[in-house]
């Protein structure tokens, strides 16, 4: 990756920059993405077990596990619906933009 930062010599060209870029790109993209499942994970699992689990112990019961499991479905529920809306919205808007261009 430091070949990137370095200024472009007479054999490299326009694309392979470019392709470089691209591919610095996506693995910004990628763990942005990761990052993202991460603290959601974090983030469910604090507000479930602080919803869910009311006496701590060595074991969970058979309620506390219940209720856990029905928290974190609704969470990824509300996450999927997000996500799907979100990404929607982003092609529904570079659509526009591409006949905008036009």
């Amino acid at each position: 990756m430091s070949d990137f930062f370095k200024s472009s010599s007479p054999s490299s060209s326009l694309p392979e920059m470019a392709a470089k870029k691209e591919a610095v790109m996506n693995g910004v993209r990628s763990e942005i993405a990761l990052a993202s499942a991460q603290e959601l994970i974090n983030k469910t699992n604090e507000k479930c077990f602080a919803k869910c689990v009311t006496k701590p112990g060595s074991a969970l019961s058979s309620s506390e596990e219940t209720c856990l499991s029905r928290c974190l479905e609704r969470y990824m529920e509300a996450f999927n619906m997000i996500s799907k809306t979100y990404t929607a919205r982003l092609s529904r808007e570079r659509e526009q933009r591409q006949l905008a261009q036009i």
